[in-house]
């Protein structure tokens, strides 16, 4: 599910009256979501805090719903996770948050979680899972997250959002048939973070450059599905992934945020997580 989490003293912050665009409900509701986590156990704090279309991979997609209610009503090994990048659309709807996790004070990946306001101004996520990547210099918990700068391109409809950002992945998929790594540098924005290997998530040039060597040099994406913010200028899917491994078929999922930039529609985050074994 999410190789997630947080701590003992985690600083739960209320969330203040903000202006739109300020990520920092987006951290509350993270912060909230973890501390749950330590209280009530993985079932507990992920049916309350996800959305009733909320997905997970398990290893394929599935609603978390159908998935955490048919599990036991324990409380496991400690989760423990804490926000350390975020971002959310200038409508204040959609966001997102990253950060590294624990389980049982051992390093437990990275997670990635889409979240999304309710009808009734609370939060709820869309979209929780993670990467197996070091924690590497990650700073410890309670450290004030950095934020994704504010969309520079145009807004549209949610509707029309998507159908621009299923035409950039169809290119990115063309391109990425042939050749992985061209066709990430040309969907990339500057700044953008991509994940999936056992190292730290790639925040710089070389470090984007050195993850993308990490994978397949042609991979065949399918989009599977995802949403817009309703100012249009934020955008999350997820879908499959095959490529071969040798004379061996291999597969995954990837899950990424796309941004609307003066320049048009570009990557801001990626993650490719791999899935053993044939598809169920």
């Amino acid at each position: 599910m999410r190789a997630s989490s947080l701590s003992l003293a985690l600083l739960l912050i209320a969330t203040p009256a903000v202006a739109q665009g300020d990520p920092a409900p987006v951290v509350a509701a993270e912060r909230a979501f973890a501390v749950d986590g330590l209280a009530l156990g993985v079932k507990g704090s992920f049916l309350k805090h996800s959305a009733p279309e909320a997905i997970v991979f398990a290893p394929d997609p599935v609603k978390a719903h159908d998935l955490l209610k048919a599990r036991p009503d324990r409380k496991g090994p400690s989760l423990v996770w804490w926000p350390l990048w975020t971002g959310i659309a200038r409508s204040g709807d959609l966001g997102f948050t990253t950060g590294p996790s624990t389980l049982d004070g051992q390093e437990n990946g990275w997670y990635f979680t889409v979240w999304a306001k309710q009808a009734d101004g609370g939060w709820k996520w869309l979209y929780d899972g993670g990467a197996p990547s070091a924690h590497g210099d990650a700073p410890p918990q309670g450290s004030r997250p950095t934020y994704l700068p504010a969309a520079t391109g145009p807004g549209a409809t949610p509707a029309k959002a998507m159908k621009q950002v299923r035409a950039a992945e169809a290119a990115l998929a063309k391109r990425a048939a042939a050749d992985l790594k061209t066709a990430y540098l040309a969907a990339l924005a500057p700044g953008a973070r991509i994940a999936g290997s056992s190292a730290a998530p790639a925040t710089t040039a070389a470090a984007v450059a050195a993850e993308l060597a990490t994978r397949p040099s042609m991979i065949k994406f399918s989009a599977l599905g995802g949403g817009a913010s309703a100012a249009g200028d934020l955008a999350w899917t997820y879908g499959d992934a095959a490529w071969s491994e040798g004379a061996k078929p291999a597969r995954g999922h990837y899950v990424r945020v796309w941004q609307s930039r003066s320049e048009g529609w570009r990557l801001v985050f990626d993650e490719i997580l791999p899935v053993a074994g044939p598809k169920s």
